[in-house]
Formats: C-alpha cells, structure tokens, sequence
C-alpha cells in the first residue's frame, strides 16, 4: 500500500474506504494498492501545508528558485526512472513517456524565472506627490487533482509553479496512476524543499471533494473529463476558492485537398494513436474536404493497420495498452455505436482485445457524422473517426457544434485557408500543419467552451497570476 506524504512523513491513510489496485496495463498484474484516504487525511495533509506556509511564503524568491533549479537537476537525473514508472502503472510506451517526462520539466523551466516572473510594477507620481506600487503575494495552501493518463507531466504543470511563488501545495494523484506523483514528491523532498511545503494524499472522490470544501484550501487545479470539470469548478467556487478546471476534448483535424499526404498521414497517426488515444490534445475526428479523402484514407488506413500494439516497454511498440478493462471494453462499446449507426468500419482494433492485458488497437471509422455518438462525444481511446465536407466553411462548422474546444488543426498548403481556420474555429489550441497544437511551458493551456471552466489557464503567465493575488500601494511621503 503506497502511503500519503503529510509534512515530511510518508504515512498510512487512517480514514477512508479502503484501498483500489494498481495495475500494470499490459499485464493486467496488480503491482500495488493506493489507499482511499477520506476528510481526516486531506486535514492532515491541509494543516501540514498551512503551517508551512507562514514560513515558506516569507522564504526569498531566490532561495525558492534555488531549490526549484535543484529539484530541476534532480529530475533530470532521474529522468529515466520516471519514465520507466510511467510506462509500468499506465501503459504508454517508453519514448511517449520520456516525451511526458521533458514536457514537465519545462513547466519546472519556466518557473526558475520567477524572479522575473512575480515582479510587479510600479508609478510615480500618479497624483501630486503620489506614488503607487503592485506586489504579488502567494495565495495560499493550493491543491491540485491531476488527471490518470499523464502522471507526472500534469502534476508538474500544477505545484512548481504554486510554491515557487510562496504558496504551499497539497496533491491528489489520480488512483489510477498514484506512482508517479509519489516519486515526484520523493525527488521534491531529496532537493530539500522544507517539511508541508508539498503534500500528497491518494484517494477517489471522497478525497477531492473534502479539498473542494476545505476552508483553508484557497486555489484548485484540475484536469480530468468534462463532467467532473465542471463539478470541480461549481464546488470549489462556491466554496470561496480560485479555480482552473480543464476538462474533456473532441479536437478535429481538417485536412484540405491540398495537404500533402506524406506530412499529413504520420501525423493525424501521432494525433490520433499516440498515448493510445488518452489524451485530450488527441486528434479524434479527422475532417477530410473535397477530394482529400480520395488521397488520404486508403494510406492512413494502411499505416494504421501497421502500427505495432503492445507493452510500452517493448522495443518497437508503438501503441499501448489503455489504462483499464472496463475503459477498453467502453472505447470498444463506441466501435461497435459507431458501426450500428451508419459508419464504415475501415480499420479494426478490436481483434487486439483477446491478449493479456487492456489493449486496443488503433481503429478508423469512415463516413462519420456530428451526430453520431463517435462524432460528439469523447471517446479518449484509440479510436479516428472521419468525417466529410465538401468546404472550410463546412468544416469548421462541423468542429464548432462541438461543445468541447480545446483543439483543432488544419493540413494545408494555402495561407489563406490557414488563416481563416486560425480566426473561425472555436478552440482554444489552434494547429497549422501540426499533429498536436500543444502550447509549451510559457503559454498558458487555453482549452475553450466546456474543454475549460475558470478564468485563468495552467502553466505560462496565466499560472504565475492563479497562483498570485495583487496588493497596491498608494503611497505619499
């Protein structure tokens, strides 16, 4: 049983229901157990932090930096081992985890500027013999609820930044994926970070919902599916709490007559199929206008049927397992939607379902509407749906009925065609002959519509102002 880190002491959950397995995907062997810790180990981990947090926040930036620049190094160091634990209790393959694992540390990047970062501003003589100042303070004790299908990137994009502008950190890995925001916490304490400065407590649903009603809790992050995105912001809001809810995706790849083919294949496969699909920068629904379908789906369908599923640490793998069988058997449950209501099954990942472990291989279904089940809802599997449009207008239309707007991209060789996308579609990460419009470190994660509850987005200078209030000055001498 994997235990809660409250202060600087690794300890067993003493309130809650019980505990959940831990899987290795490929395998389906349990590998551990994660505790389901209730209201009294989210107390503990809460009053942990708010005794640091007195201390911490006074702390100079530069020695918070320091510290920051040596849990940097640490992480790099064991880079590889971070990798490892992520392909072991999620699935994906050892390279899609290395690349989570670099994404994180640059958020870790970012946040070593603060010094420039939390600088405010300042006026002189804004009246008669009147000056005035902003400063930043920290918040406060900040808890984050970071998402099962990115263990260590999401939570990196969560507390560095907190506690690096003087707040205090409490986290809820998901119970799926509880490992590697445990090693995380590990590596943070080895860099020498004081005791309460980070805390962590496993758990379900009980445990987010005592953060989202803890008085002492002032700010919540939390990435996950639209649903509970938008309990987590109604909740935490009524409590009084600063919010920052992503939620889920239906991103749609466009991909015009004139795309090229030997650019655009490879990456609507990276887009749809990489991370076997769980993630919401996935590319789920390609728009194929015109006469692009003519050229594009016989090689995307040959190049997806080629794909090589199997354990993540396998040399040459390149699609996983998904995360768990009932979440296999619900991504095969839209397959099986898909067909029954007028799509063309064109590839078949289904046939992967009878092996050891929760894998499905890719899969493509043609003749896709928006009303379809496949054509609206997310489905976060392995899983490409292809609509058709006889224009832009058409296709861009198509991705805004969508209620979800966290991505879309367009293949095409037209600047114009481009552009118009650029100004027409309603998603907040917008791609131009990219498979993944994923912002790095400095630019905020700016999901739209129900891909996104709250005011101010993770990571870049939207993290540094969530995670910062504003006082001024007015001063006469």
């Amino acid at each position: 049983m994997i235990a809660n880190l409250i202060g600087s002491e690794w300890r067993r959950a003493e309130d809650g229901a019980g505990s959940l397995p831990i899987y290795n995907p490929a395998t389906g062997e349990v590998i551990d157990q994660v505790p389901l810790s209730g209201s009294a180990d989210v107390d503990a981990a809460v009053n942990a932090a708010l005794a640091a947090y007195k201390g911490w926040s006074r702390t100079p930036v530069m020695e918070r930096v320091r510290l920051m620049f040596r849990y940097k190094a640490l992480l790099e160091q064991h880079f590889e081992d971070l990798a490892s634990i992520i392909t072991r209790h999620h699935g994906k393959t050892l390279d899609e985890a290395r690349g989570e694992v670099r994404r994180g540390i640059e958020v870790v990047d970012f946040a070593c500027g603060a010094p420039t970062l939390l600088q405010g501003r300042t006026l002189r003589d804004v009246s008669g013999g009147v000056d005035q100042d902003l400063y930043r303070y920290p918040v406060g004790v900040c808890a984050g609820i970071p998402p099962f299908n990115f263990p260590v990137m999401i939570p990196l994009w969560m507390f560095p930044l907190a506690v690096v502008a003087g707040n205090t950190y409490v986290l809820k890995p998901s119970e799926r994926t509880p490992l590697g925001g445990a090693r995380l916490a590990e590596i943070f304490l080895e860099a020498g970070f004081p005791e309460g400065v980070l805390n962590i407590v496993h758990g379900a649903r009980d445990a987010v919902d005592a953060l989202l009603a803890h008085p002492d809790v002032r700010a919540i992050s939390f990435v996950g599916s639209e649903p509970v995105a938008r309990h987590v912001y109604i909740t935490a809001a009524a409590n009084g709490k600063r919010v920052q809810a992503l939620g889920g995706a239906k991103n749609h790849i466009v991909v015009m007559p004139d795309a090229d083919p030997e650019i655009t294949v490879p990456a609507i496969l990276n887009s749809a199929f990489g991370n076997a699909g769980e993630r919401c920068l996935a590319g789920s629904v390609a728009v194929a206008v015109g006469a692009a379908a003519d050229r594009l789906l016989q090689p995307l369908s040959d190049a997806a049927s080629k794909l090589v599923v199997g354990p993540g640490d396998v040399a040459g793998v390149q699609v996983g397992p998904l995360i768990r069988a009932d979440h296999r058997d619900r991504v095969a449950g839209y397959v099986d939607k898909g067909v029954a209501e007028g799509a063309q099954l064109l590839v078949d990942g289904r046939s992967q379902m009878s092996r050891p472990g929760f894998f499905l291989g890719p899969t493509i279904l043609d003749r896709v509407t928006p009303d379809m089940a496949v054509g609206h809802e997310e489905i976060f599997g392995p899983v490409l749906s292809v609509e058709r449009a006889a224009t832009l207008d058409e296709a861009i239309a198509q991705a805004n009925r969508m209620a979800l707007g966290n991505m879309a991209t367009i293949f095409t060789q037209s600047g114009r065609a481009g552009r118009e996308f650029r100004e027409r579609v309603e998603a907040g990460m917008t791609g131009i002959n990219v498979p993944i419009a994923q912002p790095f470190a400095f630019f905020p994660f700016s999901g739209w519509k129900g891909s996104f509850y709250g005011d101010l987005h993770v990571h870049g200078t939207d993290g540094i102002e969530f995670f910062t209030r504003k006082k001024v000055v007015v001063t006469r001498w």
